[in-house]
């Protein structure tokens, strides 16, 4: 079971892939894919050097044919002599002869459930039956034994690895498009490993929506636990696109089950050169690792909450916070020169997401920007009797005015209730006196709490504090803050979004406040905060691109492809547009995207409107045109 409040790792068995130990008490293996094609021996090796001098632990090829799996021989043999001894993967799809193939010659094999005997899913509606449904699970057993008898005889590890985006329509229509359906996918291979006494298996589920990969994850160690197997664990969202929004979105569903202790191996899967992947990933485990050994928090769960099917914590809305509105931001400008006010609209491009509400310290802005939202000291805000702008008597209707409201440290609790305003901060930590902090919650349903962490787990320690408040029933809002001493902006975005990651999913996210005491712009700190909503699928700002890292088997340029849709769409709010290199996860993991773009061919695209082919086989030199046609004729139809 996951202790919420204090971090283990989960505990597994060890498997043996090549000369490489996975799981048990070895550290999280680092991994990354080639994206040349595994007929070409020299390019290959390249690459995987490329990749293993950054410090990848084990390459994973395409092998979407026998004469790919064959070639795995012959890239083996040149790493050998040039003296590498890191094991390799194949990645079957579609083919099980083809797994068969390539264990002869890959130390690690990768099948993937939905489509290693059942057909490409065509998204057909049909009802099973159980005896039809249970022979199915025979033909499954039937062709999947004498591959682990290969496997068995060439001491080779196993990955099964199911996608949410392809899952088989036999599993879709059992168990719908569900978490449930995503690991019964993956437990019905692991019962016939077990069956078998196959015991070198590492399992993984991905999916594009951090969401469904973090509940499914976690549904899969509560039903391995229930059925006593405990196989090591691969961590990775897929599709997870390029830049600094692949790395926030890696960062937030991959951080949120190193946090509790769950993974054994992980890989960042970018739109971009595969070693660019592997420090992204160190520094996710290195991060995640310094929780270990830490001092006891002694928190005590709430009654009502359900780690593997959380809910939004209810809480009543004060002002825009809480209750059904989006999660707010909050950042923080110290004003030094009245000259330096703050301003948002002349900050960035007037399209671009502004913070909710600025923290200014003792002093307002000379010139507050129009209908912006500041957080002052108390003791400045009860000086602003005679202010120019509302001060907590609320502010209207958004865009109005310019309102500012109060934040009291917890040694300024007694003065919450001598200040009039219609919101109020109070910055709380786990280990204030519960009896003090929870009468006054409850006095002052107009407070927002800030929950802050200076614990060497700050998960734990705010977990701990939420869950306190959960139980004594109340319910005022929760922002969490967290602040960090970085220069480096990769490190901030990865550090802030694997903080936030376990947060958000619980539910018990109001609002995000992330301050830095470093080099990084005001900008940057705030594109970070929309960055890890927008990646936790709770507030979108922007177009969001689910952009596969690429791999043997696309047949087009994918990042400059991708770099030419972004200068064509960034205008498109609020758009999903999946742009992949081929169709083995195309449609599904597409699912909840508005438009895709997806490999076909040589130099030839198909256009998807939703998991709808609407244009086929399209020129690659025409695609990005015929995709803004579609998006531009479709909003043409709907403002008709």
């Amino acid at each position: 079971m996951i202790d919420l409040f204090n971090y283990h790792r989960r505990t597994s068995s060890v498997v043996h892939v090549g000369a490489l130990d996975m799981g048990g008490n070895n550290p999280v293996r680092i991994q990354s894919m080639t994206t040349t094609n595994t007929n070409d021996t020299e390019a290959c090796v390249a690459q995987a050097e490329r990749i293993i001098n950054a410090g990848g632990e084990l390459v994973r090829l395409t092998t979407q044919g026998r004469r790919e799996a064959e070639n795995l021989k012959n890239i083996s043999a040149k790493l050998r002599t040039d003296g590498f001894d890191t094991p390799l993967a194949a990645d079957v799809h579609f083919n099980p002869d083809v797994a068969d193939v390539a264990a002869l010659y890959a130390e690690k094999v990768r099948i993937n459930p939905g489509n290693y005997v059942d057909p490409a899913r065509q998204f057909i509606k049909k009802e099973y039956s159980d005896e039809e449904y249970a022979e199915e699970l025979e033909r499954i057993e039937d062709r999947f034994v004498p591959f682990l008898n290969i496997c068995k005889a060439n001491h080779r590890a196993i990955r099964i690895g199911v996608n949410h985006g392809s899952l088989s329509d036999r599993i879709r229509n059992r168990y719908g498009d569900t978490p449930e359906g995503i690991v019964e996918s993956c437990m019905e291979f692991l019962r016939i490993c077990k069956k078998e006494h196959f015991d070198d298996v590492v399992i993984s589920i991905k999916a594009s929506n951090t969401v469904v990969m973090v509940r499914s994850v976690r549904l899969l160690v509560e039903q391995l636990d229930e059925a006593d197997m405990h196989y090591p664990l691969h961590l990775g969202v897929t599709e997870a696109g390029e830049g600094e929004d692949g790395r926030i979105k890696s960062a937030v569903g991959i951080g949120a089950l190193l946090a509790d202790g769950i993974g054994d191996t992980i890989r960042v899967s970018l739109s971009e050169a595969p070693e660019a992947e592997i420090p992204v990933a160190r520094h996710l485990v290195d991060y995640i690792g310094r929780k270990d050994n830490h001092l006891l928090i002694p928190g005590t769960p709430a009654k009502d909450f359900d780690w593997l099917r959380p809910n939004r914590h209810t809480t009543k809305a004060v002002e825009n916070i809480g209750g059904n509105h989006v999660p707010v931001v909050v950042t923080t400008q110290q004003i030094t020169q009245k000259e330096a006010s703050p301003n948002p609209s002349s900050r960035r491009g007037t399209d671009a997401p502004k913070a909710d509400y600025i923290y200014v310290g003792k002093e307002m802005p000379e010139h507050p920007e129009p209908g912006q939202d500041y957080i002052l000291d108390f003791d400045a805000y009860m000086q602003l009797s005679q202010s120019p702008f509302p001060t907590g008597e609320g502010r209207g209707e958004a865009g109005e005015s310019t309102a500012c409201f109060p934040i009291f440290p917890v040694t300024a609790m007694p003065f919450v209730g001598m200040v009039q305003a219609s919101l109020k901060f109070l910055v709380l930590e786990f280990g204030t006196p519960a009896e003090e902090y929870l009468a006054c919650l409850k006095s002052h349903p107009e407070v927002v709490v800030v929950c802050m962490g200076n614990h060497q787990n700050r998960l734990g320690e705010q977990r701990a504090l939420v869950h306190e408040m959960m139980n004594a029933g109340v319910n005022n809002p929760v922002i969490f803050a967290q602040m960090y001493q970085l220069d480096d902006k990769e490190e901030f975005q990865l550090e802030a979004a694997a903080d936030m990651g376990a947060l958000m999913m619980d539910g018990l996210t109001d609002g995000i406040w992330l301050m830095n005491q470093g080099s990084i712009s005001y900008d940057e700190i705030e594109d970070t905060a929309f960055g890890i909503l927008q990646a936790a699928r709770l507030r979108t700002t922007r177009t969001e691109y689910i952009s596969c890292p690429g791999c043997g088997r696309t047949l087009y340029d994918l990042q400059e492809t991708i770099a030419k849709i972004r200068e064509a769409t960034g205008e498109l709010k609020g758009l999903k547009i999946g742009i992949m290199g081929c169709i083995v996860n195309g449609p599904g993991e597409m699912a909840d995207a508005d438009y895709g773009y997806v490999g076909a061919g040589l130099k030839r695209v198909s256009l998807y409107r939703g998991q709808t082919c609407v244009e086929k086989n399209i020129p690659e030199e025409e695609a990005v045109d015929h995709l803004l046609s579609l998006i531009h004729n479709d909003k043409a139809k709907v403002n008709s």
